[in-house]
């Protein structure tokens, strides 16, 4: 997987834009990072995951994911090996990563959705 690639599958997300963070290219929904391309060198990105969903990934593809080291790790944080992952692996973890901290969208309020009903006086 190249970085053009990882760039590609992570900006076909809905809303997905690219910044930049300590130096390092990121992917963000709204303003939070889901992905980040060159941490810590260059043969890897990042995806921000759930622990359990780390732990899914790294059990079935010990060859392409490893948790970050320390205590962003242990939050989900985790590593993807660029060199060993395809497209379609690499896809499904964007995706997660994704759909943790995309904004969700708002609820109506009680008062907007309930104009018609007038109060009593």
């Amino acid at each position: 997987m190249s970085w053009t690639r990882f760039r590609r599958a992570a900006l076909a997300l809905p809303g997905a834009l690219e910044g930049a963070h300590q130096g390092h290219a990121d992917f963000r929904a709204g303003k939070r990072i889901f992905a980040t391309l060159g941490y810590p060198d260059d043969k890897w990105g990042m995806v921000k995951l759930t622990p359990e969903q780390q732990s899914m990934l790294v059990e079935a593809e010990p060859e392409i994911f490893r948790p970050v080291p320390g205590g962003w790790g242990k939050q989900g944080n985790t590593n993807v090996l660029l060199a060993k992952a395809d497209t379609t692996t690499l896809k499904s973890a964007l995706t997660m990563a994704f759909k943790n901290v995309a904004p969700r969208p708002r609820v109506k309020s009680a008062v907007q959705g309930n104009a018609h009903i007038k109060k009593k006086s």
